[in-house]
């Protein structure tokens, strides 16, 4: 027998609706996170879509200053570049309320993406693990962070016993090498959301989970240690 995977399904009118939502659905767990161990871990994902989102968390009332924040995943690329999930971040989350945040991103200044994630993986392990809340985004081919379909290593970033905080990933459909968070880490989440926007993202989504884990994002989803709350707007 298949196992259904276990997400609740959250739609919004407008993507500014959604935003608020998020905010104060990650909010209030970090908040807790904190009352409970004295701090919070939160991960996000990059792209278009979470600009909205980050804005409205970042105007959140809570103990920043006892927040870490990383990356879910990101480009090899430096901050400084329009393609950076850092750069994003920093725009747009790091400022507000949330500026006293710690931010930890996953890129750093070398020329062997192999040898960075070695030396970030040391570094991550340092951190409060497990996650407090993971967010995760989704692609029109259902990849999420960067399990890419095509990606050469898509098993062992997959590999739910991986004892590896962070991989590299290289696939042609990427379009430049990536660092990303092992399914390993993301799916141990307290909270797990699913940031998507648009018809043809939810179409893509349901095509996915028709596919019993086939696709990189029902497979995290099969996986995840609590349902996955997708939230979508139009």
């Amino acid at each position: 027998m298949q196992k259904t995977a276990a997400y609740a399904w959250n739609d919004f009118a407008e993507p500014a609706d959604l935003a608020d939502a998020l905010a104060n659905e990650v909010s209030s767990h970090l908040a807790k996170a904190i009352e409970r161990r004295g701090a919070g871990f939160l991960a996000v994902s990059g792209g278009t879509t979470p600009a909205l989102f980050f804005s409205a968390l970042s105007k959140r009332k809570i103990a920043w200053d006892k927040v870490i924040v990383t990356l879910i995943d990101e480009r090899f690329v430096p901050a400084s570049s329009p393609r950076s999930n850092a750069g994003l971040v920093m725009a747009n989350l790091l400022r507000n309320e949330a500026v006293s945040a710690r931010f930890v991103p996953l890129y750093r200044d070398d020329t062997d993406i192999d040898h960075a994630a070695r030396s970030e993986d040391a570094e991550l392990r340092s951190l409060p693990w497990p996650l407090d809340v993971a967010i995760l985004g989704m692609g029109a081919d259902g990849h999420t962070a960067s399990f890419f379909p095509d990606a050469d290593n898509l098993e062992t970033l997959l590999d739910p016993q991986s004892s590896r905080i962070l991989l590299p990933v290289h696939a042609p459909s990427a379009g430049e090498p990536r660092l990303t968070l092992t399914a390993a880490r993301i799916v141990k989440a307290g909270f797990i959301a699913l940031h998507i926007e648009g018809a043809g993202k939810r179409t893509a989504f349901e095509a996915a989970i028709e596919q019993n884990g086939k696709k990189p994002i029902g497979a995290v989803i099969d996986m995840a240690a609590t349902p996955v709350e997708v939230f979508w707007a139009p």
